[in-house]
């Protein structure tokens, strides 16, 4: 009897996956969904996700590919059409050069992500992590089974890890660092400057690798992008990792791309290939397209971008409590909001961190946020400006009205 009750209680789930946490932003956004259904008028702001529709030239080379009838499988690590592609796209924006052999192209930038942790991690493993950070660098951490270093920028140098910060947290255990400017959620963007110290460090500690996350590459409002993979030291140990979901609003057609060296890009070709082989055929055609196109889209995109965080932030400057530095790129503001904390929402429940203010903000104002806490920032809250100029000012008056209530 007592055998039979044993079976019938234990989790069949693998301690692996019972280790993990579920995104914070698909899991707010899951609810922000919930409530709509409802009938509720919520203004989503929890998901990076670009408002705009894919540019038509995009769309019309998916069409075409469809009707010349490319349906049929691809090669694991992208067709070569598209990884020349990239190549050319590394050589014409970041100054790099790399073969066609060093490019793999999967389904979005997250997978390209997990393929490089999987890749090089081992059980032990130090990964540092500046912070805060994407909510998925840490669980993909986990799943290699290495453990997460996270340094932590200060919001007076607008939470941005310094090279004397790296330096001090790096061990003989240290495999790899991972970072992603302009950075989700903070929107910074490092300096040539201030990479190039970093890229001193690592170049002093052979043993250590780097994962260099630019899928907001181009919505940057500072002017230049620096790839740590252009100073000659450190290029062979650094794997950057990119994408066409934001620069192309491609978010649907799930679409990344990583460059390594060829031993680490076969690994990670490897390792796709046991997973889910090569991406959708149509979208890697699209691909293609979009690099040859150029970045005028993008740019566009990028003006809209600007004037809707300029927009917010004249807003949220009149709102008592939050300490929002002003973001470099991507499309997010990440105010620290701990002047909240302790107090007493309507009600009667207490606000006691970040995650209990964006649930009351949520349920009050109506407005899907992401507490900081999965980012590692426990003092701050993510709101996307991926919306239209109406809906953000709208948002931020009701905002501006809950926290009032406080």
């Amino acid at each position: 009897m007592s055998n039979t009750a044993t079976l019938a209680t234990t989790s069949p789930l693998s301690d692996r996956v019972q280790a993990m946490n579920e995104s914070a932003t698909i899991a707010m956004a899951k609810k922000c969904r919930e409530l709509i259904a409802k009938g509720f008028d919520v203004i989503n702001l929890s998901f990076g996700e670009p408002d705009f529709q894919t540019p038509q030239y995009i769309k019309d080379a998916a069409k075409k590919a469809l009707d010349d009838g490319y349906t049929f499988y691809t090669p694991v690590p992208g067709i070569p059409e598209l990884r020349q592609a990239i190549c050319d796209k590394f050589k014409r924006d970041n100054q790099l050069e790399y073969l066609p052999t060093q490019i793999v192209v999967s389904t979005g930038a997250k997978q390209s992500l997990a393929n490089a942790v999987l890749s090089l991690v081992n059980p032990g493993d130090e990964v540092i992590v500046f912070s805060p950070y994407w909510v998925s660098y840490e669980e993909m951490v986990k799943l290699a089974e290495g453990t997460t270093v996270p340094l932590v920028g200060t919001l007076e140098n607008d939470y941005k890890v310094t090279a004397e910060q790296l330096e001090a947290a790096i061990t003989e255990r240290t495999k790899l660092v991972m970072y992603s400017s302009p950075c989700n959620p903070t929107g910074s963007v490092f300096s040539r400057e201030e990479l190039g110290a970093i890229a001193a460090v690592l170049a002093r500690h052979p043993h250590v690798y780097a994962l260099a996350d630019e899928i907001y590459e181009y919505i940057n409002f500072v002017g230049e992008h620096v790839s740590l993979a252009q100073f000659p030291e450190v290029k062979d140990r650094v794997i950057t990792v990119n994408g066409f979901s934001k620069g192309y609003a491609m978010t649907g057609w799930r679409l990344g791309y990583l460059a390594a060296r060829p031993d680490i890009a076969s690994a990670c070709d490897k390792m796709q290939s046991q997973i889910t082989s090569g991406t959708c055929s149509i979208a890697q055609r699209a691909g293609v397209a979009a690099l040859n196109g150029g970045r005028a889209s993008a740019d566009e995109m990028v003006a809209a971008y600007r004037r809707r965080r300029d927009l917010v932030l004249d807003i949220v400057k009149d709102i008592p409590g939050l300490k929002t530095p002003i973001p470099s790129g991507a499309f997010y503001i990440f105010p620290e909001v701990s002047a909240f904390f302790g107090r007493t929402a309507p009600g009667g429940s207490t606000i006691n961190n970040a995650t209990d203010l964006a649930m009351y903000l949520l349920n009050d104002a109506l407005v899907s946020a992401v507490s900081g806490e999965a980012f590692g920032a426990p003092d701050c809250i993510r709101f996307s400006t991926a919306a239209a100029d109406e809906k953000l000012v709208e948002a931020f008056r009701r905002v501006k009205e809950s926290l009032a209530k406080l």
